[in-house]
C-alpha cells in the first residue's frame, strides 16, 4: 500500500486498564513512526470503557483506520475490536474472537493442553468460591505462581516460594480479577517469541536480574538482559518457534503476538501466555525480533497497519 492509501489512521493509547502507562508509552512510539513516515495519524488517548462515549470519540477524527496500542482490560479482550467492526473501521493485530480468547488465560490455557501443547499444571479459583472460606489445599509443589486470569504486565503476580505466602499472593491476585490461576513453576529458561504476519521471528531469551521476570523487571531499565537470538541449538530454537506459532493459530490470531514460553531443563517449551498487542516501544521485544529480520520499527508499524486492512477485506 502507498502512504497515501491508509487514510487518516487513529492510534488509540492508554485506556482504563492497570496498563494504562506501558499503553501510552507504546501509542507516542506508534504515533511518532507513522507520522515520520508521513502518515496522517492523530494520537488518541482512550481514559474510559463506554462504549457510546468511544464511538463519540472516535467518529470525531474522521478515521479510515485505526492502530490499537491499549494494553490489557478493553485494549486486548475484545471490546475495542467489537466498536471498531460496527464502525466498519480496519484495525490493527487480533479479532475480537481471538482478543477475547487470548485475554482470557485460564480458557487459552486449557485450549493449549487440549491441543497437546505443554503447560504448567494450575489450579483455576474464582473470588466468590474462596472468599467463603479463605481456604486453598495446595497440591502443585512449590514454587507456585499465582496470577490474576486477565492481566498483563505480570501484574498482581507472584512466585511464591513456602506455603507461607500463598494466602497473600492470592489475596493481591484477587485485588485485580475476579479470577485467579495457580500454577507450578516450572524451572528453566524464559524465552518469547513474535509472530508477524504468519510467521515466527527469532526467539529472544529474558534474563531478569530479579528473580523472576516480574513488572518491574519488564519496565525499568538495567534489570533485564535479553539474548537475540537465544543461543538455542537450530532445531530446538525451530521447536521454541513452532510452539509459538501453534499457540497463535489455536487461538486465531491475526497480524502479530507474542508468546511467552518456559524452556523446561529436560528441553520442553511450556506455553505460559498469548499476548495479542505486545509492547510497541522501539525498546520492546516484538520490534526488537522484528529489527533482527531486517524490519525496522517504522517499517513494522507500517506492515501492522497493511495487515490491518487485509483482515477487514476478508
Amino acid at each position: 500500500m502507498e502512504i497515501k492509501d491508509f487514510g487518516r489512521v487513529g492510534v488509540l493509547m492508554g485506556g482504563p486498564s492497570s496498563e494504562r502507562g506501558i499503553s501510552l508509552k507504546s501509542g507516542k512510539a506508534v504515533l511518532s513512526a507513522l507520522l515520520e513516515l508521513g502518515v496522517d495519524a492523530v494520537g488518541i488517548d482512550i481514559t474510559t470503557d463506554n462504549a457510546q462515549e468511544n464511538i463519540r470519540r472516535l467518529q470525531s477524527h474522521n478515521l479510515n483506520s485505526v492502530f490499537i496500542a491499549l494494553h490489557g482490560r478493553f485494549g486486548e479482550d475484545g471490546s475495542i475490536q467489537d466498536i471498531l467492526e460496527k464502525m466498519n473501521l480496519p484495525y490493527t493485530a487480533s479479532g475480537v474472537a481471538a482478543s477475547r480468547l487470548a485475554m482470557d488465560k485460564i480458557s487459552s490455557l486449557k485450549k493449549f493442553k487440549d491441543a497437546g501443547l505443554c503447560v504448567p499444571k494450575s489450579h483455576f479459583l474464582e473470588k466468590s468460591a474462596y472468599g467463603k472460606n479463605r481456604i486453598y489445599e495446595n497440591d502443585l509443589g512449590l514454587p507456585l505462581v499465582i496470577k490474576p486470569a486477565n492481566h498483563g504486565s505480570s501484574i498482581g503476580l507472584s512466585l511464591v516460594e513456602a506455603d507461607k505466602g500463598i494466602s497473600a499472593a492470592i489475596e493481591l491476585a484477587f485485588q485485580f480479577d475476579e479470577r485467579i490461576i495457580i500454577e507450578e513453576y516450572i524451572f528453566g529458561r524464559e524465552l518469547t517469541v513474535g509472530v508477524l504476519d504468519e510467521m515466527a521471528l527469532p526467539v529472544i531469551e529474558i534474563i531478569p536480574k530479579n528473580k523472576f521476570f516480574d513488572f518491574e523487571a519488564k519496565y525499568q531499565a538495567g534489570l533485564t538482559d535479553y539474548i537475540i537470538p537465544a543461543h538455542l541449538e537450530e532445531g530446538l530454537a525451530k521447536k521454541v518457534q513452532q510452539t509459538a506459532l501453534a499457540a497463535h493459530k489455536l487461538l486465531g490470531c491475526f497480524g502479530c503476538s507474542r508468546t511467552d514460553i518456559i524452556l523446561s531443563k529436560d528441553g520442553l517449551p511450556y506455553v505460559l501466555e498469548v499476548n495479542t498487542i505486545p509492547g510497541m516501544t522501539a525498546t520492546s521485544l516484538l520490534p526488537k525480533a522484528a529489527k533482527i529480520i531486517g524490519i525496522d520499527f517504522n517499517r513494522l508499524c507500517l506492515k501492522l497497519l497493511e495487515l490491518g486492512y487485509e483482515k477487514a477485506k476478508v
